[in-house]
């Protein structure tokens, strides 16, 4: 059974920047494919990058330019680098890998 631990929200002013981390444990994730998800207050929940088994990243348009998925094997963890943050980037931030969910982290960005 895989779980996932993410960490790294808090609370940062429009243009400040955050790091998330997503601690992987119950497999290696060298061969999985590990997504971010966020979801805003009253939407649905919304992809926002990729990182695939052979290291090619994919990220959503809105997010492109400004963030950075990566990953160390050493450590089984899974980073999403949040630059530039808009008050729009404001939810909960989740891990996810197949059925398997992380219990999220708040990033909340103040104008």
């Amino acid at each position: 059974q895989v779980q996932l631990v993410e960490s790294g929200g808090g609370l940062v002013q429009a243009g400040g920047s955050l790091r998330l981390s997503c601690v992987v444990s119950g497999s290696f994730i060298g061969v999985m494919n590990i997504d971010w998800y966020r979801q805003a207050p009253g939407k649905q929940r919304e992809f926002v990058a990729r990182i695939r088994s052979y290291g090619v990243a994919n990220y959503a348009d809105s997010v492109t330019g400004r963030f950075t998925i990566s990953r160390d094997n050493a450590k089984n963890t899974v980073y999403l680098q949040l630059n530039r943050l808009k008050p729009e980037d404001t939810g909960v931030y989740y891990c996810n890998y197949a059925d398997s969910w992380g219990q999220g982290t708040q990033v909340t960005v103040s104008s």
